[in-house]
């Protein structure tokens, strides 16, 4: 009967706690963001530079050259950048999702931060990989609420839940040769493909690859739990075993390696590329092996460092 009782008492308080920080994390403030058109913005290692309208494209190329000689540099609007923005994927706080298995959380605002963040990485990198970096999402200027500075969250859990839906049931399109003039358009619906199953694999729901509530599960080896505060390299092992045990053949071939003590071994890394992936060899693992290497940096203690920046 006490059990009961203390049982009941700790779902109360995680619902009172749910809902505070969905009162204090769930609103959003509109601001507008401002860039001088003097300077150059990079995005992920592109340089836009929104005055190449209006300035000669030495003067802007030599601008951006400056900050950063082996970057890419994009002569483009603001528009271009915008779709390259927008075609990043965004995760974040997120509530009325299935019940944290052992928990009554459906929801991860103000303890699941870090494990978003952690999750956008990993999303970037295996974009890189599957699609290229010149790869930009064809809806992304499309979104509703794009034009406005920012997106209410009702507005985002229907993107999501759109896109949700969609991946039931989603295949690759069988291989054939494109017809002449077509090449193109065969190409970019199997970029959308690809896009949406990597969307799939960090879904809100226990089936994801990576969603959070598999990498909640996988904290419990780190002695974590739903609610609690993920460090930066807890969250990259925890992303490390995530890949390493995902069943998509798209990801067996993908390993991720953490630095120890902010340092790369080569040796490691060569070692974890050339280790057979588990399960039955299939042509697109052969083809497609890499590793993500992540490395958890401290930035400082009360302000960054700057040997570090």
């Amino acid at each position: 009967m006490e059990n009961n009782e203390r049982d009941d008492v700790e779902k109360l308080k995680s619902m009172f706690l749910s809902a505070w920080h969905n009162v204090q994390y769930s609103w959003i403030l509109k601001t507008k963001t401002y860039f001088s058109r003097n300077s150059p913005v990079f995005l992920l290692g592109k340089c836009y530079h929104f005055k190449a309208e209006e300035a000669s494209v030495e003067s802007v190329a030599g601008s951006c050259s400056d900050k950063a000689s082996e970057r890419k540099l994009v002569i483009g609007s603001v528009v271009e950048f915008r779709r390259d923005f927008a075609s990043r994927i965004w995760l974040t706080y997120r509530e009325q999702f299935p019940q944290i298995q052992g928990s009554s959380f459906t929801s991860d605002c103000g303890w699941g931060c870090t494990l978003r963040t952690g999750q956008m990485l990993l999303a970037q990198g295996l974009v890189l990989h599957l699609l290229g970096r010149d790869w930009t999402w064809s809806d992304a200027l499309k979104m509703d609420g794009l034009d406005t500075e920012s997106w209410t969250a009702s507005a985002a859990r229907k993107l999501v839940s759109s896109l949700e839906s969609s991946f039931q049931g989603l295949k690759p399109p069988e291989s054939h040769a494109p017809a002449p003039g077509r090449a193109e358009e065969a190409s970019t619906d199997l970029n959308c493909v690809h896009h949406r199953k990597i969307v799939s694999w960090f879904a809100d729901c226990p089936a994801a690859q990576i969603g959070v509530h598999r990498l909640i599960e996988l904290g419990h080896a780190s002695g974590k739990s739903a609610g609690d505060w993920y460090g930066p390299a807890v969250v990259a092992h925890i992303l490390r075993k995530a890949v390493k045990e995902a069943t998509d053949p798209e990801l067996q071939g993908i390993t991720v390696y953490v630095a120890q003590d902010c340092t790369v071994y080569s040796a490691d890394v060569i070692d974890s590329l050339q280790k057979p992936a588990q399960g039955p060899e299939t042509e697109t693992r052969v083809d497609r092996k890499a590793v993500i290497i992540l490395i958890p940096v401290r930035l400082g203690g009360e302000k960054n460092q700057p040997g570090v920046l």
